[in-house]
């Protein structure tokens, strides 16, 4: 077993699946062979345009939501066993042969690392921070839906940090898996939502308990967002980075109220003007700690408050060799996220 699969983005940002050495492990990691993974419209297209915010080399592997089970470990794992679900897992960059990762998911090994091993046998910070988003996955999760896990650990911990909570107003701006992820949190908590976004996905918004949703198209957004909430906003959650709604939001914002920017769509040039608020309010500029939530999400699942057949074709994932035709669907918005199939 001296190579693998892994898509790969060239620096055209075109997507290939292609051979790539198997990666080597350390005494703290362990070798996983992957299940899953899922696609992020906001990220991956991003990555693959090659406008995100942060410096990538390409070629790179794609992939940031997958999951892979354990099948050897070095010597000075204790934290996971042979079988394990890990979440977050993937391979690394391989700098010897000019290949770089974008979070290295898509592929068909992975290397997860045992942080808390690390931690506790006195190994420095800096070397397994990053490493804290591999979790153990318990068994009564399924396989399939384990990918959403990460998309819903990082709204938790955002929106909890945020301050949502039982009573208050969100508005959440856009229509996509993370604007879902926050409708299902806010409501949840005990908020009262309503969206602005895409007519299209209407009805997704109202079954998971948004009151209302706002096309953003239409010529009547603020009388409609007067309409909804007579008493102002608490929360206004930019699940895509359109500065454009939350500007037309402003006026609504409560005395103190709090604007998160939680999506990348104009991340670099994002612009709002305080002066369309009748009000001081504040900007969350925080982010959040996925580990943070991981057991709140476990919990949240298996009580049904979570349910990954929502954002994807749990059934019908998408073949590893097909995985470009997934963002096709993704660049003609026919679903939210795409199951890959990387076993």
């Amino acid at each position: 077993m001296d190579t693998m699969l892994a898509a790969v983005v060239d620096k055209n940002g075109a997507l290939s699946v292609r051979a790539v050495p198997v990666p080597a492990f350390g005494p703290y990691q362990a070798l996983v062979k992957m299940r899953f993974g899922a696609t992020c419209a906001g990220t991956d297209l991003r990555l693959m345009q090659k406008k995100h915010p942060y410096p990538v080399s390409y070629p790179a592997v794609l992939g940031h939501e997958s999951v892979g089970r354990v099948i050897e470990t070095g010597e000075r794992v204790r934290s996971f066993h042979r079988g394990d679900l890990i979440s977050r897992v993937g391979m690394p960059a391989m700098p010897e042969i000019g290949l770089g990762i974008c979070w290295g998911g898509f592929c068909e090994y992975g290397v997860a690392t045992d942080w808390a091993a690390m931690e506790a046998d006195g190994v420095p910070r800096t070397e397994w921070e990053r490493a804290r988003v591999q979790k153990w996955i318990p068994e009564d999760v399924p396989e399939a839906a384990a990918p959403m896990i990460i998309t819903w650990r990082e709204t938790l911990s955002y929106a909890n940090r945020l301050g949502i909570e039982r009573g208050r107003n969100v508005l959440i701006v856009g229509s996509g898996a993370n604007a879902l992820a926050f409708v299902c949190h806010a409501v949840y908590a005990g908020a009262r939502v309503v969206t602005v976004g895409s007519a299209s996905r209407a009805e997704d918004m109202l079954r998971l308990g948004s009151e209302r949703n706002i096309d953003y198209h239409s010529e009547q957004v603020a009388l409609q967002l007067a309409e909804a909430y007579p008493n102002g906003v608490d929360y206004i959650i930019d699940a895509v980075g359109a500065p454009d709604d939350v500007n037309a939001a402003l006026p609504f914002l409560k005395e103190g109220g709090t604007i998160g920017v939680y999506g990348w769509h104009e991340r670099q040039n994002y612009g709002i003007n305080p002066f369309l608020a009748k009000k001081s309010f504040h900007i969350y500029a925080n982010g959040y700690d996925e580990p943070e939530t991981h057991d709140e999400v476990l919990r949240r699942i298996r009580e049904g408050a979570l349910d990954a057949s929502v954002w994807y074709d749990i059934c019908q994932p998408v073949p590893f060799k097909d995985i470009a035709s997934a963002y096709e669907g993704l660049r003609a918005k026919k679903a939210y996220k795409y199951l890959i199939d990387l076993r």
